[in-house]
Parts: C-alpha cells; sequence; structure tokens
C-alpha cells in the first residue's frame, strides 16, 4: 500500500513522514483492498486560528468507495491523531458492512438516465488540476467557483448514506438506482437524514420565472 504525503502552504519534515508511515502501515488489515492513502497537511497561518492552525486530512483510495477522516488541532501530530482515529473508524465500518454482505449478488441497474445535451463550446476552457478540480472566477467579480466532476454511478439510497458517513461529509450527491432520479443526501439532526430527489421533466410555470427545486430550509447547515 503506497502512502503519499504532501504538504500545502507549509513543509513536511522527514520525522512527520516516518511517523505517519508508521502509523498508517497499522490499519493496512482494516484496508486490504486499499492501494494508496493520500496525507494532506495544511498550514493555517492566521494566529487567531491557532488552534486550529494544523489540519490533516487522510484519503484511502483502492477498489471500493473513497474513505475520508480529517482533522485540525494546534499540532500537526494532534490533528493526525485524531484523523486517523476518525479513519480507523470508518475502515472498520466498511470491513463489516462487506462481511454482511459476502455471499449476496448484487443486482445489475440498468442506465436509465437520459442522454445530456452536448455542452455549448466555451471560449477558454480552464483546464482542471491533478485532483480533477477546476476554479473559475464569476465574471469580474473576486467570486471564485471550484468545481470538481465526479464519476456518477447508480446506486441506493442505504449504499448513498454509508458512502457519505465513509467520507464525513454532510451531503452526498448520487443517481437513485430505483428511479433513476439525480439525489441528494444530507444530514439532519442525529441519525436522521434527508433526500432531496431532482425531477428531470420540464414544467412552464409563466414567462419571466425560472424553475428550479429549494433545498428545505436548515440543509446546508445540517438541520
Amino acid at each position: 500500500m503506497e502512502i503519499v504525503v504532501a504538504g500545502r502552504h507549509t513543509d513536511v519534515p522527514e520525522r512527520f513522514r516516518r511517523h505517519v508511515e508508521d502509523k498508517l502501515a497499522k490499519l493496512e488489515p482494516l484496508a486490504p483492498r486499499a492501494q494508496r492513502i493520500d496525507v494532506e497537511v495544511t498550514h493555517e497561518p492566521n494566529p487567531r486560528q491557532a488552534s486550529a492552525a494544523e489540519r490533516v486530512e487522510l484519503t484511502v483510495v483502492g477498489k471500493g468507495p473513497v474513505i475520508r477522516a480529517e482533522a485540525c488541532a494546534d499540532d500537526r501530530y494532534g490533528a493526525f491523531d485524531l484523523a486517523i482515529d476518525k479513519l480507523a473508524e470508518r475502515l472498520r465500518r466498511a470491513r463489516d458492512r462487506r462481511k454482511s454482505h459476502r455471499g449476496k449478488v448484487p443486482t445489475p441497474v440498468a442506465d436509465a438516465l437520459p442522454p445530456l445535451p452536448e455542452p455549448e463550446a466555451e471560449p477558454v476552457a480552464p483546464q482542471p488540476d491533478e485532483d480533477g478540480v477546476t476554479e473559475t472566477t464569476l465574471g469580474d467579480s473576486p467570486v471564485v467557483i471550484r468545481e470538481k466532476v465526479h464519476l456518477a454511478r447508480p446506486m441506493t439510497v442505504d449504499d448513498a448514506l454509508y458512502e457519505m458517513e465513509l467520507v464525513g461529509h454532510d451531503f452526498f450527491l448520487f443517481v437513485d438506482a430505483e428511479t433513476a432520479q439525480p439525489s441528494v443526501a444530507y444530514r439532519r439532526r442525529g441519525w436522521s437524514y434527508g433526500i432531496i430527489k431532482l425531477d428531470a421533466a420540464v414544467t412552464s410555470i409563466g414567462d419571466g420565472q425560472a424553475s428550479g427545486v429549494a433545498a428545505p430550509a436548515g440543509a446546508a447547515a445540517g438541520a
């Protein structure tokens, strides 16, 4: 299993690299299908955020869903210890789920989504970075829009919630395997979740008005 350590706005000393590699090597039995673990260390120079000046993000890449964990602390060793504890718990959860599903034959899902229209040609197409992320500015304003395209595959709501928990996010975009609708799962209070689905049908609601879907109040905050 390859371990890649990188620093953002900071240098990563060899001593810390060895510490990370030794700790992560112990997780290999929990992630037998992992091909690589990416470790990103970020330093926040703002003295007002000294208590969270060091952030460590761990990402397990391999066969199966991506598993991610991150944590902040006043030093990178503390942040790494917090992040690896979260990662170990998510790896155990993924291992237990594989055991419970072992022997079951998955039901094939037909691709029922209609073909997407061809996008209009852009005068200048921004090139994505090595992580597939594209950043553009909104017109002449200082607003920066960060865009990343993920490969979507149909999945059940249960699988979507499971993968959302593995990456530790408050929301998760997916294609519903039963309805073929683009959907988003989001965290509410406790172990309560919400699902928003998009209807691809175009409905006219009057001149000068635009149709769309509004998220429920508090959805963005995990209400």
